[in-house]
């Protein structure tokens, strides 16, 4: 086993980010709940915090920086292009949006993914990506019919936070204190294709989901399941939308979740976002030309999306996610995490419930909330969140060494022990 890093429980002047933090947080809204600490630098999957604690990252910002932090090659083209021109706006082209757009058409195609893909439309995060979708289901429904308005989402799906989105993410915690929202959305059950068959009708615009949740506990949707979706939506005349904000660019080892799943399961739509950039803010909506048929000028827009600077990194980054031997790493890299937190499952039973998901999107669920051993691990030395469900989530950057996966998890272990000493 790899030796194991020299970490800090959190400083060695432990009130330095506390006073940091407490001199600035009466200007910033209340929106976080986040622990004392204050990250200054990083370098592939470590961060370095404003004391000097050294800490693995199991996290990649929430599955964002894929190429890990301080990408060298991605700091080469932010400086070069900000040199060039970072921001033209939409009312003129520019090199890099429609080469990008070709680029994820052309890649989506040959590694085996939405078969249809055709155009995309370029925005700056996953929400907005989700709300272009929406859109676009809307006004395909109502060149239709004007009543052919309805959308079908998923219980414990997450899709963002701007009143469209939300109103597809059913979590009343993160809807209540909004609503109204928009109506039209019916709940169905995931991998219960029963639930959708009584929710779909001629009425149904599109269908949204996730092929893996990932805010929701790290949940894959059965093959099976997706390709009798697809079908009710070919029946209903609606749109089938993947999100794969989270799931796609590389993390399961494909460059997009559904594309091991077979032509019969391909959306109509497809989102993305966080790998993209690499923590640059950038989204996407990739549609086929049965959508693009219904869009006509002036339907959408936006002032920042698709800018030069973020479109170039968001070609260097397909470049790099879509290569076949990357991908083949990141599968290896899956099955070291695989096997120790299967082991680590055998060695506390009464706890640890489950282990799954799929490439460098993984969870293990256990029967107490996880909060506590993240704490704990937290001030070893090792950065991991939580998802629904009891869930810890890993979503490493996509190129972690395999020395850091062993010595994080070795971490993680201890942290799984105490907790459980304590109990």
């Amino acid at each position: 086993m790899a030796q194991r890093p020299v970490v800090c429980k959190y400083s060695t002047q432990p009130n330095k980010q506390e006073e940091f933090v407490k001199e600035r947080e009466n200007y910033t809204v209340t929106t976080y709940s986040r622990p004392n600490l204050v990250f200054e630098k990083g370098q592939g999957s470590y961060l370095w915090d404003i004391e000097g604690g050294k800490y693995i990252d199991f996290t990649a910002g929430i599955a964002v920086t894929a190429l890990g932090h301080a990408n060298p090659k991605i700091a080469e083209i932010l400086y070069d292009q900000a040199k060039k021109v970072i921001h033209t706006s939409n009312l003129y082209h520019n090199l890099w949006t429609s080469e990008l757009s070709k680029q994820l058409v052309e890649k989506t195609k040959e590694s085996g993914g939405m078969k249809d893909a055709s155009r995309v439309f370029l925005g700056n995060s996953g929400t907005e990506a989700n709300e272009a979708a929406l859109k676009f289901a809307r006004k395909y429904g109502k060149s239709i019919a004007e009543d052919k308005i309805e959308f079908i989402t998923f219980e414990t799906s997450f899709h963002g936070r701007s009143m469209g989105a939300l109103s597809v993410t059913p979590n009343k915690k993160y809807q209540a204190p909004f609503a109204p929202l928009i109506p039209g959305v019916k709940v169905a059950k995931p991998n219960d294709i029963h639930s959708v068959e009584k929710l779909i009708s001629d009425k149904t615009c599109g269908v949204i989901l996730e092929p893996i949740q990932g805010e929701g506990g790290v949940r894959p949707m059965e093959a099976k399941f997706l390709a009798k979706v697809r079908q009710l939506c070919d029946e209903h005349n609606a749109l089938l939308i993947y999100d794969e904000i989270q799931c796609g660019l590389g993390r399961t080892g494909n460059l997009w979740a559904h594309c091991k799943l077979g032509e019969e399961t391909h959306p109509d739509i497809l989102t993305m976002a966080k790998a993209l950039g690499n923590g640059y803010p950038i989204g996407a909506t990739m549609i086929t030309e049965k959508v693009e048929s219904v869009l006509k000028v002036g339907d959408h827009g936006t002032t920042y999306g698709g800018n030069p600077l973020g479109a170039r990194v968001g070609s260097y980054v397909l470049q790099q996610v879509s290569d076949k031997d990357f991908l083949s790493k990141v599968e290896q890299k899956s099955e070291i995490f695989k096997v120790k937190l299967s082991e680590l499952q055998e060695k506390f039973p009464d706890l640890i419930t489950d282990v799954r998901g799929d490439g460098l999107l993984l969870g293990i669920e256990f029967n107490i909330d996880p909060a506590p051993i993240c704490a704990i691990a937290r001030e070893k030395g090792l950065l991991i969140i939580t998802a629904g469900g009891n869930v810890i989530r890993f979503v490493p950057a996509l190129n972690i060494e395999s020395k850091v996966i062993y010595e994080g998890l070795a971490i993680l272990e201890e942290a799984v022990k105490e907790f459980a000493e304590n109990q």
